[in-house]
């Protein structure tokens, strides 16, 4: 198939109205409106305008909030009890809130899926299809072997279903699962395959942690979602938008836009899941309340760390500690996306662009309800988390390059051209990248070429060892299985859980777009 020979499109198709928007590759969709908006933004430079853009965050009117929708959670699926649940993918409809439905898909609901709550052991799981075209199911952080991974290898196709035994031995973390379809993960994500997973011991009440769903431990996915003129959802994809990935002017929290979370008046714990396409949010707090981290990618950290901000590229998760003592409502800002506007593919003007623009907008805000009774009221001063010290020395160094073929991508008149790449070569999903051994322990050396790239490893946890030379941010305190590549990481992982060739581990930039068309790669274990 070629994307750039002429117009393609590629149709997720809905079962009662024919289609799903509709996802476009066209050389006719080059000059977009962030194009449009960059040659602005240039001229403005050049004449020494200051230009502000989005929203300069200040205190949160309580006032304000009132007339606003409450957040709603996903159903929590319980699958402690009886060590098993069950998911179906379906079609539906979802206003989001525009006033409007839109064509939508989820798992055993019209959009995203259920939170599913695990214990260590063996847990039986079943996916079932009911759409119209393969999906599969990844357990995004779940160390498992490649049999039960659920990676593009495993399609469940029309009206079939999916049994696997997930064998669960790790600490308690939050999770996410989505489809990882091949080339369709992007926009079967987009329509809202995916979905949260929490993986529980039962002691974080001896742990002096919120542990009530919904009430003082919120399960939030955060999404960047575009909307047509008719007020649906709307994934037409053009030329910039597979350059950048994939994003959207209005942010929904799990589904939801413009709601606030209501919490009691003491300490709330949030879960945080980077669900978007591509976005790469950088929280903080409107009133300049600290976050205390007390769990990363791979679960808890030995002790909360308090930080202004916080940065959550797409697939990464992080569990926060915010007090609402005070019973002041706050809202969560993010600043704008590294990747996004001018400096997306400039590096050099960012510096200039962060100083000239203001361009922050709202996320989430959350206000304070007395009638919740507060069940806690400290922020504890010790975890029980897992240090990230390994025992075992590295073997084999790897140096992997995330590129990206502009070059080749303008070439008009050629099919199959690889978009994207790593160590310049396209992700062929019959060709296996390398073999590592059972029980090994590698560095790996990431480096991205012009834009930061969130770069994920199935079956595994790892160690961020440096960003660019230098300690790694805060947030990479604790085991992630995501992290965020500007310049450079290294990173020290271990590899315990089989792959064999035809059911193998992935490695990908989690740019949904960036890894349809290239940026994957692929690696048994045994």
């Amino acid at each position: 198939m070629s994307f750039w020979a002429g117009k393609q499109e590629n149709t997720f198709e809905h079962e009662r109205d024919g289609s799903l928007n509709s996802v476009v590759w066209s050389r006719e969709k080059m000059i977009s409106r962030r194009s449009l908006f960059l040659s602005g933004t240039v001229a403005a430079m050049t004449a020494g305008t200051a230009i502000w853009v989005g929203n300069r965050p200040g205190k949160t009117n309580e006032l304000a909030l009132a007339s606003r929708p409450r957040l709603s959670y996903p159903p929590l699926l319980d699958a402690t009890r009886n060590s098993e649940f069950k998911l179906r993918a379906k079609y539906g409809t979802h206003a989001f809130g525009t006033g409007v439905e839109s064509s939508t898909a989820g798992f055993d609901q019209s959009y995203l899926g259920p939170t599913v709550l695990l214990k260590q052991g063996e847990t039986r799981a079943r996916v079932e299809n009911a759409l119209n075209e393969d999906i599969s199911v990844h357990w995004h952080g779940l160390m498992v072997s490649g049999d039960q991974d659920g990676g593009p290898h495993q399609p469940i196709a029309p009206g079939d279903s999916w049994s696997v035994d997930l064998n669960v031995n790790q600490q308690p973390s939050t999770l996410w699962y989505h489809s990882h379809s091949h080339r369709r993960t992007a926009v079967q994500v987009y329509h809202g395959l995916a979905g949260m997973m929490i993986l529980t011991d039962g002691m974080d009440g001896e742990r002096g942690l919120p542990n009530s769903y919904g009430t003082d431990d919120l399960a939030l996915v955060f999404q960047d979602r575009r909307f047509g003129s008719d007020g649906k959802l709307s994934y037409d994809l053009g030329m910039m938008d597979l350059m950048h990935g994939f994003t959207g002017e209005v942010v929904t929290v799990n589904g939801q836009i413009d709601a606030v979370a209501m919490v009691p008046k003491g300490i709330a714990r949030l879960r945080l899941l980077n669900g978007s396409n591509a976005r790469i949010y950088e929280l903080f707090i409107d009133d300049g309340r600290p976050m205390q981290l007390i769990a990363t990618d791979g679960g808890y950290v030995p002790n909360p760390i308090e930080l202004n901000g916080l940065t959550l590229s797409p697939g990464e998760r992080a569990e926060v500690l915010i007090d609402f003592s005070d019973g002041n409502p706050i809202t969560i800002y993010s600043r704008d996306d590294p990747n996004q506007g001018p400096a997306g593919m400039m590096g050099r003007v960012r510096g200039l662009y962060d100083t000239l623009f203001i361009s922050s907008f709202p996320i989430l805000s959350i206000a304070v309800d007395d009638r919740i009774p507060a069940r806690v009221t400290k922020i504890p001063d010790e975890l029980d988390g897992n240090s990230i010290v390994q025992d075992r020395e590295s073997g084999r160094t790897r140096s992997l390059t995330l590129n990206m073929g502009m070059r080749r991508m303008m070439r008009s008149g050629q099919s199959e051209i690889p978009l994207f790449a790593i160590n310049n070569k396209a992700y062929e999903i019959d060709k296996l990248n390398f073999s590592v051994p059972i029980g090994s322990t590698e560095r790996w050396f990431i480096r991205s070429e012009m834009l930061s790239h969130p770069f994920h490893v199935h079956g595994t946890r790892f160690q961020v060892v440096s960003e660019n030379g230098s300690d790694p941010r805060p947030e990479y305190a604790g085991w992630k299985d995501t992290v965020l590549v500007s310049g450079s990481v290294e990173l020290k992982m271990s590899f315990d859980k089989p792959a064999r060739p035809d059911k193998p581990f992935m490695f990908h930039c989690h740019i949904l777009e960036h890894e349809d068309n290239g940026m994957m790669g692929q690696f048994s274990v045994g």
